[in-house]
């Protein structure tokens, strides 16, 4: 019997993402007193230098201090929502996980599961019929903190490295252990990975692994097993 644990959300810490904006804040401090040196310098070797610099050099250090932590903290947050964006946020619980990503919520029922572990950057949920009911990218700094939630829950973790790595062919093109329908939806993949459409890589995905392919990405080669 699986002991009934609470659940546990899997994320990136508030705190990490408060360092990034106070490394940004702290590069705007560095920035205020770095920059009338730098423009003086731009100005002597290529007589001008960019007008927002030539702005910021002209504010008094007083003022200077401030308005560039201020920015700096800015560009700190934009970077810092970007991270969490690009990040899931795992639910796991006794009966069952749920992850949140970029394409939506998915649930996941403990029965379904009979592998977790990451591939590289991807967080992988494979099902009993050894197909993928999830594959998302995961920051590497969360790995231990998604190691710890599984096994407490008792769900099969099978660490950092694929279970089925030699299973594994990189695509090319018309080869014919796969049928054209096959090779169509992972040339449509590879279009929309070319053109950062992430929507409609994930349907592509999605029509794979209908057909018994799992699909992974490893540079910029897609590589696949049959299920």
């Amino acid at each position: 019997m699986v002991k009934q644990e609470p659940p546990v959300t899997v994320r990136l810490p508030e705190a990490w993402l408060w360092v990034v904006i106070l490394i940004g804040a702290g590069l705007g401090v560095g920035a205020a007193f770095a920059v009338g040196p730098v423009a003086d310098g731009m100005i002597r070797l290529f007589d001008g230098a960019p007008r927002p610099l030539e702005l910021a050099a002209a504010l008094p250090l007083v003022w200077a201090l401030p308005v560039l932590a201020v920015v700096g903290a800015a560009a700190g947050a934009w970077v810092a929502g970007v991270w969490r964006s690009e990040n899931p946020v795992v639910e796991v619980r006794s009966d069952g996980v749920v992850v949140h990503d970029g394409a939506g919520g998915r649930h996941v029922a403990r029965g379904q599961l009979a592998e977790v572990f990451t591939d590289g950057r991807d967080l992988v949920l494979r099902g009993t019929d050894g197909a993928e009911h999830v594959r998302t990218r995961v920051d590497s700094g969360l790995t231990e903190h998604l190691r710890s939630a599984f096994e407490r829950h008792g769900y099969p973790w099978r660490g950092t490295a694929d279970p089925h790595e030699a299973a594994y062919t990189v695509w090319v093109d018309n080869t014919p252990d796969l049928d054209e329908p096959a090779h169509a939806l992972l040339r449509k993949r590879r279009r929309a990975l070319a053109d950062d459409r992430a929507g409609a890589a994930d349907e592509a995905r999605e029509e794979l692994r209908a057909r018994g392919i799992s699909v992974r990405d490893r540079g910029k080669a897609q590589q696949y097993r049959t299920v």
